[in-house]
């Protein structure tokens, strides 16, 4: 049985409507931010995940309520994914280096949303994307996703290749925790 989710979020700021598989497929990100759009990109493929996302903003404010509702509308998507989460392996980490910098990344599905966030952002920008969202989207996905998410950027010197190591290493660190391995829900709780 696939692990999927279709969801659409609209307010008066934002319009999305996404189509999640963790088990593969077709990825199409179109945000209206062509860096944000890449990140998507490398998530989804790192991940193995199939995402469809179509996303309109209030771009001449600015990226952030895009980013963010997108990272909220994902997040809910990838918790309505994952059901009941039994036989999940739960826990991840992944380094990825991105040639001068080397970012990792850290999670738990548990149900018990939190982010840990350490990367510091040599420039501000990176073509119509503010590095700063980098964190926002994180917080959101991670809020909206059940997930207790740690990311550090451990050094570097630029950050597109910073924000690239870490969206990877998310990527990887998903595709390892949404693995099936066995039946039961991976707790001693009895319940994520």
């Amino acid at each position: 049985m696939e692990r999927k989710a279709e969801l659409q979020r609209i307010t008066k700021e934002t319009e999305i409507r996404l189509s999640l598989c963790l088990d593969g497929g077709q990825v199409k990100i179109e945000t209206g931010i062509g860096f944000f759009d890449h990140m998507l990109t490398a998530l989804a493929f790192y991940a193995g995940f199939g995402l469809e996302l179509a996303g309109k903003g209030d771009l001449y404010v600015d990226g952030h309520h895009t980013v963010e509702d997108i990272g909220i509308a994902l997040g809910q998507a990838f918790h309505q994914a994952l059901g009941d989460k039994k036989g999940i392996r739960r826990f991840a980490s992944a380094y990825v280096p991105m040639d001068e910098a080397l970012c990792f990344t850290a999670l738990d599905i548990s149900s018990r949303p939190f982010l840990v966030f350490d990367a510091p952002m040599p420039q501000e920008r990176m073509g119509d994307y503010d590095a700063c969202l980098t964190e926002e989207f994180m917080r959101a996905f991670a809020t909206h996703g059940g997930i207790t998410l740690h990311q550090k950027a451990l050094y570097g010197a630029n950050a597109h290749h910073i924000t690239e190591g870490l969206f990877k290493s998310l990527g990887l660190s998903l595709k390892e925790a949404v693995r099936r391995d066995g039946e039961e829900v991976r707790s001693t709780k009895g319940v994520l």
